[in-house]
């Protein structure tokens, strides 16, 4: 690995760490967080909302008992071979820039711009408008002060989240921890009351509710469909990536981090689920849209409810507050990459976190919040269609991991991916079936994605023009001003 990068068009040259990172000298992200807290951010961000609507999704395209609970299962493997991946990349070039980093270290700072841009301006800031819209519904069902109450609670929750991680990375990260804790023990309730709480539902029941789903169910099945929603649930466990540069012996411990992350994650989806089994059976669980409020009904009656409410409300604030962590490392890293953005480049070292980035986040995830009160079905519309882009930079990353044991052979890889090539094929192969089934299933709202990228690309075009126009003399940048590798 040379002492010289190019971005831009610039000749930027910086001094190597002992990783082969190249590192300004003013302030950069410090290993700060234990295994726990790692995990507790990766599980945080997983098991959100999602697990408390989209089984009863997976229930209606199953098919059978077996196909429901093999798919859970499946999901958790081809989880575990995705997570097995990113340990090798996570070790051998850690990272507050996460899938942006290995992106620009296998492509270069085109592609690398490109899914930062996609990520700052939709992806990350739309999941976070989303979930603190989960947040806002459900806290609505506890305390309703009209019509704008969601938005209100939303907005709220995003304001609370961004300060409380502005203050430091310790405030941050305690935070998720205790909702985390929060959360998981929320699921381990749900699934305990399906359990050990509730009767499996009677025969007439079953066999008038699966008349009904059996007609939908011969026609619609299909286990692809069934993997899609899955993997949807699974999907954010490669945010840990995000946090690898701030990981105490990030180089020893990542794998460890991301496999176990994926083993809890699993359990416990393999619990819940059962659970809402033995309450409602496969077909009640086909015919219900709120799938966990049902199974507690069945085990506490209308009490049941409101705890529902208070469990999916935690649930999406422990997803919200893991998504504002992550999400600001990769504006970071762009700013640090590219001087048009360089505001979002500048790492607080007292509060140990990226400020300006968390801020500029915080904002775009209000506006967005703002625009969804007013078309909220739109809204959701267009943050749903981004799952095509989220896939394809997916695959792009399971890629990188050949390009990159290709070009930077010489660089130490504390952790190398088991029965290679065969276990990143099966991720590439995975991705891909994802990217054709999210641009199946969303027809004409792909478009929107691609617009983003092409107005990335339009951008990412007027500035490299602005910098072809400077100097020689300013296109050589010492190392205190130039773009680095975070």
């Amino acid at each position: 690995m040379t002492n010289e990068t190019a971005a831009q068009g610039a000749t930027i040259r910086f001094p190597e760490t002992a990783t082969g990172e190249k590192r300004p000298k003013n302030a950069h992200p410090v290993p700060s967080l234990g295994v726990f807290s790692a995990v507790a951010i990766t599980v945080g961000i997983v098991v959100g909302a999602g697990i408390f609507r989209t089984p009863a999704l997976v229930a209606a395209n199953a098919g059978s008992e077996w196909n429901f609970v093999a798919a859970w299962i499946l999901g958790g493997a081809f989880s575990l071979v995705g997570a097995l991946c990113y340990a090798e990349l996570t070790t051998a070039f850690p990272s507050a820039g996460g899938d942006y980093h290995f992106l620009r270290r296998a492509f270069g700072g085109r592609l690398a711009f490109m899914f930062a841009w996609a990520r700052i301006a939709v992806i990350q800031t739309g999941s976070l408008a989303l979930l603190a819209f989960v947040f806002g519904d459900y806290a609505r069902q506890i305390f309703d002060f009209g019509s704008a109450s969601s938005a209100v609670y939303a907005g709220a929750a995003v304001v609370l989240l961004t300060l409380i991680n502005v203050a430091g990375v310790r405030q941050g990260t305690m935070m998720q921890n205790v909702l985390t804790v929060l959360e998981v023990g929320g699921v381990l309730l749900v699934a305990l009351a399906g359990l050990y709480f509730t009767s499996p539902p009677t025969e007439a029941a079953g066999i008038e509710s699966g008349n009904t789903i059996a007609a939908a169910s011969s026609a619609s099945a299909s286990f692809g469909l069934t993997m899609v929603f899955v993997l949807l649930t699974f999907g954010g466990w490669n945010e840990a990536a995000y946090v690898s540069s701030e990981l105490r012996s990030a180089r020893r411990r990542m794998a460890t981090v991301l496999i176990a992350s994926i083993l809890v994650i699993t359990a416990l989806y393999l619990l819940i689920n059962l659970a809402y089994l033995r309450a409602l059976g496969l077909a009640g669980m086909a015919a219900s849209e709120a799938v966990a409020a049902d199974a507690m009904r069945a085990a506490f009656g209308a009490s049941g409810a409101v705890l529902i409410s208070l469990l999916v409300a935690v649930s999406a604030v422990t997803s919200a507050n893991a998504t504002i962590f992550t999400g600001a490392r990769t504006n970071y890293a762009l700013g640090r990459d590219f001087p048009a953005f360089s505001f979002l480049g500048k790492w607080n070292e007292g509060a140990g976190t990226p400020v300006n980035a968390l801020v500029v986040q915080g904002a775009i995830a209000l506006l967005l919040i703002a625009l969804g009160a007013l078309t909220r079905d739109g809204f959701a519309a267009i943050v749903e269609y981004t799952a095509p882009v989220f896939w394809f930079f997916f695959l792009l990353v399971g890629i990188a991991l050949f390009v990159l044991r290709r070009t930077e052979s010489n660089v130490e890889r504390p952790f190398r991916v088991p029965l290679y090539p065969l276990t990143p094929i099966l991720f590439c192969l995975t991705s891909l079936y994802l990217l054709y089934s999210s641009l199946a299933y969303t027809g004409a709202g792909a478009f929107v994605g691609a617009g983003i990228l092409i107005a990335g690309a339009v951008l990412q075009f007027l500035l490299a023009r602005r910098k072809t126009a400077a100097t020689p003399a300013e296109t050589v940048l010492d190392e205190n001003k130039g773009a680095q590798n975070y």
